[in-house]
């Protein structure tokens, strides 16, 4: 590794840590050690560094704000790329919107809407970045990135930067092709409509006061924990099972939203996924519905 990291610092590409606490980068604030955690300067350094990772075969994942993401207690083998700074661009053309993939998904809906702009509305509960959102087609309130987007900008695993249109991203519910063939989004494009701006600050207020009401916000979480298994939800069946508050170890199922578990303070990884399973086999047992995991769970345990 010493040899990557030289070369990596030698082409001055940003930020090059060795054994990097992701912990310190993820919203549920729990993660083992990054071997090597990137932070590009911007598209170009980012490109850069692609190409040395490819060269030496490394192994690669990207985080933006490390939301719906459960690093495990061992940390993560190889590259940890992370969008930020440099990445976090934003222009207005009109109606459609240019973006840095380590934009926030959530101060983007806020400048659409003093923008005059709808379409957005539903991301203003959304931690994270853009390019977690495309790659994860997120969503809520009924809405999801895909029904906006236009065009990316994606890097591939050789370090080529290429575009990918609406039709080549193979949107479905919380999924990308990105999911499947690689490739890190490094800024987007989306259509938006010029709307009314009170009703559309009305519309977002009404989300945030519902998202301050449900959600444990003042506890370090990753957004929902298990995809809806629609026409039900999850955090319906959580809590008629009886799991609002339930713990394992720091983990705890969130008093506030049974969708949610919470880091009360020392949570392991390991605690997160055992707690993860006995709500899976408890809802299976009553109601016969498999719940799936909403969260990413990457690194070694």
């Amino acid at each position: 590794m010493k040899q990557i990291v030289e070369e990596l610092l030698k082409a001055d590409i940003g930020t090059v840590l060795e054994n990097e606490p992701l912990a310190n980068h993820t919203t549920w604030k729990i993660g083992g050690p990054a071997d090597i955690f990137i932070q590009p300067r911007d598209k170009y350094g980012l490109a850069s560094a692609m190409k040395i990772v490819y060269k030496y075969k490394l192994p690669w994942r990207v985080i933006g704000k490390g939301s719906n993401l459960l690093v495990q207690d061992k940390g993560i083998r190889g590259i940890v790329f992370k969008l930020a700074d440099g990445l976090d661009h934003l222009r207005f053309e009109d109606d459609v919107v240019h973006v840095g993939a380590g934009y926030s998904f959530i101060r983007l809906s806020v400048m659409a809407g003093k923008e005059g702009l709808t379409g957005l509305e539903f991301a203003g509960g959304i931690p994270g970045s853009v390019g977690g959102a495309v790659y994860m087609n997120a969503g809520a309130h009924g809405s999801e990135l895909s029904r906006i987007f236009k065009s990316a900008e994606v890097l591939t695993e050789t370090g080529e930067l290429v575009e990918y249109l609406h039709e080549d991203m193979k949107f479905s519910y919380r999924h990308s092709i990105l999911q499947e063939t690689g490739g890190l989004v490094v800024s987007a494009v989306l259509q938006l409509a010029h709307g009314n701006r009170k009703e559309i600050a009305d519309s977002m207020a009404s989300f945030k006061d519902r998202r301050r009401a449900t959600q444990p916000l003042q506890l370090p979480c990753a957004g929902s924990v298990f995809r809806n298994p629609l026409p039900d939800h999850a955090g319906r069946l959580i809590e008629a099972a009886g799991l609002k508050g339930y713990c394992i170890g720091d983990a705890q199922v969130s008093e506030k939203h049974a969708n949610f578990i919470v880091n009360r303070g020392r949570a392991t990884a390991q605690d997160v996924l055992m707690l993860i399973d006995y709500i899976q086999k408890e809802i299976a047992e009553r109601y016969k519905v498999q719940l799936v995991p909403e969260v990413e769970v990457v690194g070694e345990g």
